[in-house]
């Protein structure tokens, strides 16, 4: 299946992408081309999300369990040309090294930064509005079906382009 990308027309706006993609999802339910669809996200806005606070020795912990797994990872690596209690012994000396160097990169790391950033968080990228876009041909069809969706409670239409023209005439 491919995608288009003919011209589209607006047929509706949501506030979120979760309304967006359930309106998607009905039309398809309802066997329509949906491969003539885009969601389009509009007002775009960087959100980081606080986790925490960031001490040496919360970053220390946190390297040491990476620290851990990459040490784990290649202890089962080299451990492949070995075999009995030195494969025992390979994993074990990977995790334990792993452990170590993690903890302590996690903790200059964090010295480091000389309390400049004494925090944990997440970043997003997020929309003010989702439009439904579809190409022109489909798209009185998907006004139509999305008209039942809800009893349209929700949507926030955009005006077909003969009302654009009745509102700037």
């Amino acid at each position: 299946m491919e995608a288009t990308t003919a011209p589209k027309t607006t047929v509706a706006q949501y506030g979120s992408y979760a309304e967006a993609e359930r309106a998607v999802d009905f039309l398809s339910d309802r066997g329509f081309p949906v491969q003539h669809v885009a969601i389009v996200g509009s007002g775009l806005k960087t959100v980081e999300q606080i986790a925490g606070r960031m001490t040496t020795g919360r970053a220390a912990l946190i390297g040491a369990g990476q620290g851990a797994v990459i040490g784990l990872l290649f202890g089962l690596l080299f451990g492949l040309f070995f075999d009995g209690p030195a494969f025992l012994g390979v994993l074990f000396y990977g995790l334990v090294a792993g452990l170590v160097f993690g903890g302590l990169f996690g903790a200059l790391a964090q010295a480091a930064q000389g309390g400049r950033r004494d925090f944990a968080s997440f970043r997003s990228v997020q929309a003010e509005t989702y439009e439904l876009q579809v190409t022109h041909e489909h798209s009185a069809r998907a006004k139509r079906e999305l008209l039942e969706l809800d009893g349209g409670t929700g949507l926030i239409t955009a005006p077909t382009t003969e009302e654009s023209t009745q509102q700037q005439g």
